[in-house]
């Protein structure tokens, strides 16, 4: 049976109605606009409020997405991925909800939990599904409500994140845009991004006392800036070799968005240019999941990126969880659209 080739049909994303600076970061945190931004490069994100939960902005991109697609035959969405780390509920998953919303029928949905390289995830898996003939035609979002888990007194994390979804729809066609693909993990580092409440292991530990006080988001900042840089190195070198592509043949690199200092790092390893890495950092902050699909949706609308363009994807997550991508930006015309409720 031939291997199929993956072609992107639709892309677009959403954000929340609520927009926050850094100096409304500093009206109740002892921070302020110059201290985050030379920290980080955020300028402002966007914080869900009531109603705003993760399956809303997952269908809004998934809307986006589909409204803006040129339509060439009629087959179907068969799959559903949402990647999030965030979920409207601990069970059960929030893809079906959302596979609901959009109306897309009975069809196979479930959520995927990669942290930050969600949606890096999430990609090798639709390629693996529309590859193997499983899937004809696939809808990935990367969503993500960071907010809900976020101590608005912690100075170290709460000024870094912000709310979001992206959308991207795949299927079998007659163009290669997924050249390569590359995941991997180290449970051993665990503790360097991580919620210690909330699962068994905080309801059935002998320390649960110490469990019970940190129901909140946490990461050991500088050891993760550091292995952030190496495993995202290593992954960019990997799928560069998979695709039997040359730095020289990169036009663009589109970073997992968590700090400005990580992404110029990566893009100086690698030889590139400051604007060839894209970037959505400084309006949208650290979306986790949706980060990636939010700066290719960005670049897109603004015709940074055009037809045959080589772009790398690379996400560093909790897990911890890295992975990237070659993707080749496709031919087909598709509109798109980035909603703001």
């Amino acid at each position: 049976m031939a291997v199929k080739a993956v072609k992107i049909v639709g892309l677009g994303a959403s954000l929340p109605k609520h927009q926050v600076s850094n100096k409304g970061i500093s009206e109740y945190l002892d921070t302020n606009d110059e201290w985050i931004t030379t920290r980080t490069g955020i300028k402002n994100r966007f914080h869900a409020t009531e109603g705003e939960y993760t399956s809303y902005l997952a269908f809004k991109a998934g809307k986006a997405a589909l409204s803006g697609m040129n339509i060439e035959n009629s087959v179907e969405i068969d799959t559903l991925i949402v990647a999030t780390s965030t979920p409207d509920r601990l069970c059960p998953a929030t893809a079906p909800k959302v596979a609901a919303m959009l109306g897309l029928g009975k069809i196979r949905a479930f959520d995927i939990n990669a942290v930050c390289t969600g949606f890096v995830y999430g990609l090798e898996l639709a390629e693996s599904f529309i590859r193997s003939g499983k899937s004809k035609r696939l809808m990935l979002i990367g969503a993500d409500v960071f907010t809900t888990i976020l101590d608005k007194n912690d100075r170290a994390t709460y000024p870094l994140f912000g709310d979001g979804a992206g959308a991207v729809i795949l299927e079998q066609g007659d163009e290669e845009n997924i050249l390569s693909t590359y995941t991997g993990s180290d449970g051993a580092y665990e503790n360097l991004i991580t919620i210690l409440n909330g699962g068994s292991e905080s309801k059935l530990s002998v320390s649960r006392d110490m469990f019970s006080k940190s129901s909140y988001f946490k990461m050991e900042g500088k050891e993760v800036f550091l292995k952030a840089i190496s495993y995202m190195k290593d992954s960019v070198q990997r799928v560069l070799e998979l695709s039997n592509t040359n730095t020289s043949e990169i036009d663009y690199i589109v970073p997992h968005q968590a700090n400005k200092r990580i992404i110029d790092t990566l893009t100086q390893l690698f030889d590139l240019k400051e604007t060839q890495a894209l970037m959505s950092l400084e309006e949208f902050g650290n979306t986790s999941a949706a980060s990636i699909p939010l700066t290719l949706a960005v670049h897109a609308r603004n015709n940074t990126i055009k037809p045959g363009h080589n772009i790398v994807l690379t996400a560093f997550g909790g897990g911890i969880t890295w992975g990237a991508a070659v993707i080749k930006w496709p031919n087909s015309v598709f509109k798109t659209i980035i909603l703001t409720n």
